[in-house]
């Protein structure tokens, strides 16, 4: 199994007394309330725990992109990981992803996602997004053309890292008289590309086709909705005539590792209440789901996943539907093991901060996962499914 710490990189430092003036914490949030002398700190404090990561034995870190928003300060991920790419010698960097369908240019993804794998030698991996329905308010993209961007996009980045250039490009959207990346990708033909989702179908047969077998993610959802879409994966992949290997499933969820059960509720339960009531539910429907967005069949899934994802909710009951998981390490490590059977993901991404959750709490939970937690999940992967890694 490939364990990997995941970072949003909050802006816990937000003054809710004034954010609670306006009615979204996505897009319209006057960028006022961001003090750029507290967000130094935080994005040094973040990178600290990334590298930290590496340190302790996870397999990879990963870094998101996130626009107009407190939820994430990452509007440009490849400058986290190129940031990370020279602090970090062993584990793998993970893009988990640039928005696509946003680009005007995606040319120019391919060229800075060749460059990381390159000062890296090797450990980067590639992961492509369309990106929330807030981001198409946020770079006034219609989001009726998500899907068609993200394909030509995908499908350009993908020749451009694997064939010798130059060559013209044309599509709908995109138009490029010399294809040509300088520099080319050191994995060959390119980088692993993940592809992370609350559950589209179209993402998932999209990444579970036989000529890709991308590695699908689920993220922020409960229990049953990660049970619920890798299967439906592990069942598309059947219909294409193979089987899929675990490495191409992963389940990213926030995780908090306390001396106790009640310990580490009543520590990490109001920080994980201001990521889910102050960060994540103040986004208005037509940002959440813009129409157009998705078809018919997938908006009704998203959706569904979406309420659930940003319905205020208290910490305890999260825990209870795999929305999120905390508890001492034996809890832990026994609810995560039980999940890895029953549902055979190869990759697991723990977010191990959240909300307003401090450094030295940080640090400890991820220590407690470290040296309880990790040991038994790895093994029980390898006595289910044997060794394996990223490719």
């Amino acid at each position: 199994m490939n364990i990997l710490m995941f970072h949003l990189m909050p802006y816990l430092a937000l003054d809710t007394a004034k954010a609670a003036q306006y009615p979204a914490s996505w897009v319209t949030l006057s960028n006022e309330l961001y003090d750029p002398k507290q967000g130094a700190e935080l994005y040094n404090r973040y990178l600290d725990e990334l590298e930290y990561a590496e340190t302790l034995g996870f397999d990879g870190i990963c870094v998101n992109e996130h626009h107009k928003t407190p939820y994430g300060m990452m509007p440009s991920p490849a400058v986290t990981a190129a940031a990370l790419s020279r602090r970090t010698k062993t584990c793998r960097i993970a893009i988990l992803g640039n928005a696509l369908p946003l680009r005007t240019h995606p040319f120019t993804i391919a060229e800075e996602h060749a460059m990381i794998d390159n000062i890296t030698r090797g450990r980067l991996i590639s992961g492509f997004v369309r990106g929330i329905g807030a981001e198409y308010h946020a770079f006034g993209v219609n989001p009726t053309q998500s899907l068609e961007r993200f394909r030509e996009a995908h499908d350009l980045i993908v020749r451009a890292w694997s064939e010798p250039g130059p060559f013209e490009w044309h599509s709908r959207h995109y138009h490029f008289e010399y294809v040509n990346v300088w520099p080319r990708p050191y994995q060959q033909p390119h980088p692993p590309i993940w592809i992370p989702s609350q559950g589209s179908r179209e993402t998932i047969e999209f990444a579970a086709d036989p000529s890709r077998k991308y590695t699908y993610l689920q993220t922020f959802s409960a229990i049953s909705a990660v049970q619920k879409n890798l299967h439906l994966y592990r069942d598309v992949a059947q219909a294409y005539g193979y089987t899929h290997h675990p490495r191409q499933l992963g389940w990213a969820t926030p995780l908090y590792v306390g001396d106790t059960d009640e310990q580490a509720l009543a520590e990490c339960a109001p920080h994980y209440e201001f990521f889910r009531n102050e960060f994540l539910s103040k986004i208005p429907l037509e940002m959440v789901m813009p129409p157009g967005y998705a078809s018919r069949q997938s908006a009704k899934g998203i959706v569904a996943a979406k309420t659930a994802a940003h319905d205020k909710i208290d910490t305890r009951r999260a825990n209870e539907l795999g929305m999120m998981t905390c508890g001492s390490a034996k809890t832990v490590a026994d609810r995560l093991i039980r999940y890895q059977k029953e549902i055979g993901f190869g990759n697991f991404l723990a977010m191990m901060q959240f909300g307003t959750m401090p450094a030295d709490m940080t640090r400890r939970s991820m220590e407690r996962f470290a040296e309880s937690v990790m040991p038994l999940l790895r093994k029980a992967s390898r006595e289910q499914h044997g060794e394996f890694g990223f490719n």
